[in-house]
């Protein structure tokens, strides 16, 4: 797999990218994606997180998470889509403010760390076809978070 991790110039944060490498493989590796996939996870401040959620959202204020997935679903067996030369699956970017995740897991009273965890797992859900805002699949969702957190925790919390 492959994991790319970009920081804000400037952001601090008590994180570092081989951490948070780790999190988003044992996410991808528990929902059994592909060996040969690539994703990308961004960790930008406040202000730019606002300015992503009000343009792809329309929501101007900051938010904890974004995903923006490079394919429909999933499930689709023919997405229409020529597979890339590379052979590398691109599956998309995960977006997190930590800013916010640090606001929410003082609120949380947990860790940074659980916070952000926590954050990944959601967006990789959603990157892989999860989709909370449709009734039907939030309990599905809101189950598998919980268990990949669980799996998770044993190893890199």
């Amino acid at each position: 797999m492959e994991i790319n991790v970009l920081i804000e110039e400037g952001l601090e944060i008590s994180l570092d990218a081989e951490w948070l490498q780790n999190i988003v493989e044992k996410s991808l590796l528990a929902e059994d994606a592909p060996s040969n996939a690539e994703i990308t996870l961004v960790i930008p401040g406040q202000e730019r997180m606002q300015q992503l959620n009000r343009e792809y959202r329309g929501k101007d204020r900051p938010t904890d998470v974004l995903s923006f997935s490079m394919s429909e679903s999933r499930d689709q067996e023919d997405d229409g889509f020529i597979s890339p030369p590379d052979g590398i699956i691109h599956l998309g970017e995960i977006v997190i403010s930590y800013p916010q995740a640090a606001l929410q897991a003082e609120e949380r009273s947990h860790s940074i760390r659980e916070e952000v965890a926590v954050l990944i797992i959601h967006g990789v859900l959603h990157i892989l076809g999860y989709d909370h805002e449709k009734l039907e699949m939030e309990p599905a969702m809101t189950a598998r978070e919980k268990e990949i957190l669980a799996q998770i925790q044993e190893n890199l919390l």
